[in-house]
């Protein structure tokens, strides 16, 4: 059985918040000011991304 993926939330410099992937977090984006995580499931995650979106921490894509 294959591990599944940890699911990241992430605020970009335009205040747009993204659901990635573990494997395209990267030290080197320079683009993400905050995140969020790790998330087991997408749903887990899009819950969360929802919760932030209403509490103003950041924007919807």
């Amino acid at each position: 059985m294959s591990n599944p993926q940890n699911l990241y939330i992430v605020k970009r410099s335009g205040g747009n918040c993204e659901i990635i992937p573990s494997d395209q977090l990267g030290d080197d984006n320079l683009e993400i000011i905050e995140q969020w995580g790790p998330f087991n499931s997408q749903e887990e995650a899009i819950a969360r991304r929802v919760g932030l979106i209403r509490a103003g921490k950041c924007q919807p894509v």
